[in-house]
């Protein structure tokens, strides 16, 4: 029998104006409880990815990139539902049925977490605890670490599903990272969530995740249980894994470009699609009419 996936991508394609595809035929699958680490180089498509599959991007029918077994971008009840959930970018966006408000404007910590409706209150004193959130904290006032709690918090006030993290925890100290972590590891094992977490900060991360996805110039390099992976057996520092990955790949790169002459670039299988994205077809999902509907924060 096939394994269940949380998330399916089936020969995807996706490119964005005016340069060579990013993804083309990309296949992938995330199995129910992984939490997963997606891994490359700057550039390499990590958060493109991420908002392919939070459906913030199109990408050809329907069934080419699934999660829950619902279309990633077509069917809107995913983030509605609260099933899944999606943490990245600087926070200066929209917030719950408010519209666009700055983050850094004179709100406090209690005004943005509490209007949040429909959450149960025990798993919200849960996150203000873990995150320790003064709830008088004014937006405006605070460190960018402060206001990146408050997101989290927010964000993990519906118990998702799936929750895809786009280095959110770049601002946050280590105790305040490591207490997440086992929040999400608990999330897991307790109610069989599935994460992908895209980071460049390694530490304590070989006994955290499960699962490791490594691309490269968007295509899929490695894609292993992190307890299979040889390098590990030999070398127990994931960072050193992954650093000797990506010094592998700068110096391919090195070597293409100085033996290789510039010729004019040719054109991809993609370039003939209908699928390939434009200004109409690559953009970030207007949320504006479901989070009125839903009155939760979709982030």
């Amino acid at each position: 029998m096939e394994e269940r996936s949380s998330i399916q991508v089936n020969g995807m394609q996706f490119g964005y104006d005016i340069q060579t595809p990013l993804f083309f035929d990309f296949t992938i699958n995330i199995s129910p409880g992984s939490r997963c680490l997606l891994v490359g180089s700057n550039g390499s498509g990590k958060t493109t990815l991420l908002k392919i599959l939070a459906g913030k991007h199109m990408v050809g029918g329907r069934d080419v990139v699934r999660v829950l077994n619902l279309s990633a971008f077509h069917d809107t009840n995913l983030v509605c539902s609260g099933d899944l959930a999606y943490l990245g970018d600087s926070w200066t966006k929209t917030v719950g049925s408010a519209g666009e408000i700055p983050l850094q404007g004179d709100f406090s910590a209690e005004h943005m977490i509490f209007g949040v409706e429909g959450v149960d209150p025990s798993r919200r004193e849960k996150l203000i605890d873990l995150l320790d959130i003064d709830l008088r904290w004014r937006m405006h006032k605070v460190s960018a670490g402060q206001r990146r709690r408050v997101q989290i918090c927010m964000g993990l006030l519906h118990p998702f599903k799936v929750l895809l993290l786009d280095e959110v925890t770049v601002d946050l100290d280590v105790v305040a990272r490591m207490d997440l972590l086992d929040f999400f590891r608990e999330e897991c094992e307790q109610r069989g969530a599935t994460i992908v977490y895209a980071t460049h900060i390694f530490d304590g991360l070989e006994t955290w995740a499960t699962d490791i996805v490594y691309i490269q110039e968007g295509m899929l390099k490695r894609h292993e249980k992190l307890s299979d992976l040889s390098e590990l057996k030999t070398s127990p520092n994931l960072l050193s894994v992954v650093e000797t990955w990506l010094r592998s790949e700068t110096k391919i790169e090195k070597k293409k470009h100085t033996s290789t002459p510039a010729q004019v670039q040719k054109s991809s299988p993609l370039d003939a699609s209908p699928f390939r994205s434009s200004r109409h077809m690559a953009y970030y999902r207007i949320w504006s009419h479901t989070r009125v509907a839903c009155q939760k924060t979709c982030l």
